[in-house]
């Protein structure tokens, strides 16, 4: 038997230990021969002497984690008591990362950091795989390149790239134009990304043909979308009739990569993200997965990744402020 006594300072103890001690309650499920006891700042780990050093280990990567990166999310501590190395984010080009697909000129796309390639290993064993990040962390990208993949390797017929045309709820009238002129502007992220796969003659012909398809959300209503890989970007931008709406259409031979950034919602305060809905109630449905990409993800400018941080830290306080506020209204 082994007993370590360990003290955190200076570290907000809810995050760290997680709500409802969520955190904790990970680690001793993982570690049974371990009993882990919090008083406060102080930690108390009694049993199996080489499980109690294991848990050790883990337990000062969390800290470290929460005092360098100012959070510590539930995926997080699930993937280090995995085994995945935190700090390092970033991948190899070796053989451990597979080449998505060849780019313009031969270009080989690959992914860049450990969470973009867990987004490859999950497609490729799920149908339906939610993919939820801050901006710049390559989620959208990453999708279109699985699309195409899938589209060179004939495991589907068609592509369709969706999205919220206009954050609030699609109203396009008032834009100058036919209709393909009012929705471009918004679905340009997504021509990019294609632009970056495809040669243009190549790009041009499948878009006359329709084997890749771009159209806004409300496109998608009374269809089945059967031998094709669907993205829906900026999903967090949907209400809960529309994610309801889009998830109903897929037919038996179809994969999909949802996108969505739940810090970025555009939708009028009374409405609710139909993204965190779904998130919420597709939870444990076999078949679909949730990859959560963090700012370390970032392949932007070195800023974004700062930028992000801060505004999280920013979101942070505001819930906390609110939470507190609601608390004290009930107890009145």
């Amino acid at each position: 038997m082994s007993e370590i006594n360990l003290t955190v300072d200076d570290l907000d103890l809810v995050e760290l230990y997680g709500r409802n001690n969520e955190n904790l309650n990970l680690l001793t499920r993982a570690f049974p021969n371990v009993t882990i006891t919090s008083r406060g700042n102080s930690v108390k780990l009694s049993g199996d002497k080489k499980d109690t050093q294991k848990v050790k280990s883990k337990f000062e990567l969390m800290v470290r984690l929460l005092k360098e990166h100012k959070e510590l999310s539930f995926q997080t501590v699930q993937d280090l008591i995995k085994g995945d190395n935190p700090f390092n984010t970033k991948l190899s080009n070796g053989s451990g990362n597979p080449t998505i697909v060849h780019g313009r000129g031969g270009r080989e796309i690959k992914a860049k950091t450990v969470n973009q390639k867990r987004l490859f290993d999950s497609s490729e064993k799920n149908d339906i795989v939610f993919a939820i990040g801050p901006a710049g962390t390559g989620k959208t990208y990453t999708a279109v390149a699985l699309a195409v993949r899938a589209l060179k390797n004939r495991l589907v017929k068609k592509i369709i790239l969706t999205r919220p045309a206009v954050e609030a709820g699609e109203s396009l009238g008032f834009l100058p134009g036919d209709l393909k002129d009012k929705v471009d502007p918004y679905l340009r992220p997504l021509y990019d990304a294609l632009d970056d796969m495809l040669p243009a003659e190549k790009l041009n012909k499948f878009m006359a043909e329709r084997t890749i398809e771009i159209a806004p959300l409300a496109f998608m209503r009374g269809r089945t979308l059967n031998d094709a890989f669907i993205i829906l970007d900026e999903a967090q931008n949907c209400s809960h009739a529309q994610i309801k709406m889009f998830l109903t259409r897929l037919g038996p031979s179809a994969k999909c990569i949802i996108t969505g950034d739940l810090s970025q919602i555009d939708l009028p305060y009374q409405v609710k993200s139909g993204l965190r809905i779904a998130l919420n109630l597709l939870d444990h449905v076999e078949g679909i997965d949730t990859v959560n990409l963090t700012a370390d993800d970032v392949v932007r400018h070195r800023l974004v990744k700062a930028i992000i941080r801060a505004y999280e830290k920013s979101d942070a306080k505001r819930r906390a402020a609110y939470e507190a506020k609601k608390a004290k209204e009930e107890e009145e």
